[in-house]
């Protein structure tokens, strides 16, 4: 959350008036505000240099180790687990547990090792088609710091590269209230430690440093899910599509696992100093399989073949209160992709951004990741401009607008078309125990829209705003309440116009010097259909989120408790349920529940030695 102009400030303070005496002193830092500070505060403190070069011995030995095991299942059974002669062909063989297994070795950020194991509900545990016990399995290794050797990966790592246009695996947010999030921040390589199982290269990866010169290169063979047809004509198989769900639990999942080999090579070339920075960039892929995708026109400009490659330049530059960036992307087939932002602080209280790109239809990055509208860069050209004022040390308000083509059909749009979307928001923070924002979204994108099945569908704009007001006051040092009501109009000038609502009240228990914790939410929602579908981000387990969708009509419940048993053993759990009031069924296909609910628990330990 720390934007390039503020990390350029500080350390341009720094030099300046030499090192920092107390962390009160952020607060004369230029481009660095209060909400800023509240941030960063949990991850700071103020003490002499650390030495952080240490002996191979003191990294293998010195280290902390941590065993996490996360239990989730929904107690209502669908109908994948009801074998019967609706299903005798196609069900889940696997009970509806999820499980995941994690071991991680940590000393400071210099070296860390480790592995995961998970098992998706329906999967097969150590029998049937997952006779190894769980469906997926990822090991890593990963040193920081040694000599010329920046960073070195062995096992499953991901790779990050300039601004998404070629290659981003880690997180990565696209818009939201927070304006300066438009650039792409992060090392080239990582370690891997989730349980997704498409993000991430298995291989070999190292960064060589050497004053501002930095060399990345990388390698990676694994095998991934796809769908494969077999050409009977000439006796020969190919993928029509690349899977990406990550689910082994149906004979055609099953089927689809491992079906393609891919062999990836990549690497970064980037020269920097505390102004500047710039950087080439490269990824090939080659495919086990020819990649034949179905023939309808919005594929047309998708991957396909059995080769397939991105190729940049990047480049970062500051320039007293102004910040720079972009990338020029090509493919294999010079079909071209450019973003450009620029970040500025115009003054104490006032932060901008702007951001273009124009990415052709035929680009494409199988890992890419960059600020845009659709899910990855491909068949978009866009303008978006956002701005933070703080008029008052009690008030903020934040904006954006952004303007968006695309030149290319897509998916469930049978044309070229164009939307745009603006958002305001005001935060009200008159003391530490309270804070109430109020935001207006809107958002006009066009999508096929056919209700009188004419023989060419109709792409038309369907508009959609909604507006949010949210609560977060602080009782004691022990209780905060959070409170939320959000109102969502769908295509509201037109016959077929949506509407819908949703109502929640958190209450968070948090004890100061206490070995337990927890919160609770009771929440109502009613929408028309799926059209007028709200989201709500929840509170969960360590390590995991939950931002599920509601439609239809309902409520929604949800206990978290977090309990320290010892200073080696912490467990959390998660009780929740969703009621949908005016149905009696939940689902459809073998997900559907012959209830009007369905209740989650969700149990996880850390054990730490």
């Amino acid at each position: 959350f720390l934007s390039p102009v503020q990390i350029s400030t500080f350390f341009s303070y720094k030099k300046l008036l030499g090192d920092f005496s107390s962390i009160y002193e952020l607060q004369a830092i230029p481009a660095w505000d209060i909400i800023t500070i509240k941030k960063i505060l949990p991850f700071i403190t103020v003490t002499a240099n650390v030495n952080l070069r240490s002996s191979l011995q003191e990294r293998l030995k010195g280290g902390d180790q941590s065993v996490m095991l996360r239990l989730a299942t929904i107690l209502e059974k669908s109908r994948g687990y009801r074998l019967d002669a609706s299903t005798a062909n196609n069900f889940y063989p696997g009970n509806p547990a999820k499980m995941l297994l994690r071991y991680k070795y940590q000393f400071k950020n210099l070296l860390q090792y480790g592995f995961t194991a998970e098992k998706d509900a329906g999967e097969q545990f150590f029998r049937g088609a997952q006779r190894q016990g769980f469906d997926f399995y990822s090991a890593h290794f990963f040193a920081r710091q040694i000599g010329i050797i920046k960073t070195i990966a062995v096992g499953d790592f991901s790779v990050n590269m300039g601004q998404g246009l070629t290659m981003w695996q880690s997180l990565a947010f696209k818009k939201s209230v927070d304006i300066s999030s438009i650039k792409r921040q992060a090392e080239i390589l990582r370690p891997y430690n989730s349980a997704n199982e498409i993000l991430f290269n298995r291989g070999a990866g190292i960064t060589l440093q050497k004053k501002g010169w930095q060399i990345t290169a990388f390698a990676s063979f694994r095998k991934i899910d796809a769908n494969l047809v077999l050409d009977t004509l000439n006796a020969e198989a190919f993928v029509s599509s690349l899977q990406t769900s990550g689910y082994h639990r149906t004979r055609g999942e099953v089927a689809d696992k491992n079906a393609q080999r891919q062999f990836t090579v990549g690497g970064n070339l980037s020269w920097s100093n505390p102004r500047f920075s710039a950087g080439l960039n490269a990824v090939h892929y080659n495919f086990q399989k020819d990649i034949q995708r179905t023939n309808v026109l919005y594929n047309r400009f998708a991957i396909a073949g059995r080769s397939a490659g991105n190729y940049s330049i990047d480049y970062g530059y500051t320039f007293s209160n102004m910040h720079l960036f972009g990338e020029a992307a090509v493919n294999e087939n010079f079909d071209k992709a450019f973003l450009n932002g620029l970040l500025i602080n115009v003054d104490a209280r006032v932060t901008m951004s702007f951001l273009y790109r124009n990415i052709s239809r035929g680009y494409q990055a199988l890992y890419g990741n960059a600020f845009t509208e659709n899910t990855y860069p491909v068949n978009e050209s866009g303008l978006y401009s956002g701005i933070s004022i703080t008029p008052l040390d009690f008030l903020r308000i934040d904006a954006y607008a952004d303007f968006y083509k695309f030149p290319w059909i897509k998916y469930r749009v049978d044309a070229p078309s164009n939307g745009q979307e603006y958002l305001l928001q005001a935060t009200y923070f008159p003391s530490k125990r309270l804070e109430w924002y109020v935001r207006f979204k809107t958002e006009s994108k066009a999508i096929n829209f056919n209700p009188q099945e004419l023989p060419l569908n109709p792409v038309i704009k369907r508009p959609k705003q909604n507006m949010r007001s949210q609560v977060r006051y602080k009782f004691n040092r022990n209780f905060t309440s959070r409170s939320r009501v959000e109102l969502l109009w769908f295509d509201r000038k037109s016959a077929s116009s949506e509407r819908g609502y949703l109502v929640f009240s958190d209450i968070i228990f948090k004890p100061l010097l206490k070995p337990y914790s927890g919160n609770i939410r009771l929440q109502y929602f009613h929408t028309d259909s799926y059209s007028s579908r709200l989201y709500a981000y929840e509170n969960d387990v360590l390590y995991s989120y939950s931002i599920p969708v509601f439609f239809d009509k309902g409520f929604r419940w949800y206990v978290n408790i977090n309990y320290d048993i010892t200073r080696q053993l912490t467990i959390w759990l998660k009780i929740s349920q969703t009621i949908y009031s005016e149905k009696d069924h939940i689902g459809s296909g073998l997900d559907f529940i012959n209830n009007n609910k369905r209740s989650e628990v969700k149990l996880q330990a850390i054990y730490r030695f």
